[in-house]
């Protein structure tokens, strides 16, 4: 599994793309995209807002890294750092940003290579 995490519009997916030598078609969109989705694709985007639509649906996310390693331990993972910054004083916001947080926390942990983008320049953090 691989995981690159940075902000907002910092050029994750294309730095992922190039670097995996990834092209369209393999990509899942985290905003529309299901969990049987993430069991078969190669690469998502946009995670973060796979999360959130979980949580909006009232769904648990407490065990989506776990799912995701089992089922599909080669996949590309692109998402958000969201827990950066103000925290938001709406409590569905404050949930979203830890359960952000503790997801790519444990997908880092079984990652084998975890890469932080900014300004579409990547360093590997593990």
């Amino acid at each position: 599994m691989k995981l690159v995490i940075g902000g907002a519009y910092q050029g994750k997916q294309s730095y992922a793309s190039k670097t995996y030598n990834l092209t369209n078609p393999d990509w899942k969109d985290g905003q529309t995209c299901t969990i049987e989705d993430l069991k078969t694709a190669k690469a998502v985007h946009h995670f973060h807002s796979f999360i959130r639509r979980e949580l909006d649906e009232g769904r648990s996310v407490q065990d989506l890294a776990e799912t995701i390693w089992k089922e599909n331990p080669h996949l590309l993972i692109v998402t958000n750092e969201v827990g950066y910054g103000i925290v938001p004083m709406e409590a569905k916001e404050r949930e979203w940003r830890e359960a952000c947080g503790r997801v790519c926390t444990k997908l880092a942990a079984y990652a084998d290579q975890v890469t932080r983008v900014c300004c579409g320049l990547g360093t590997r953090i593990k």
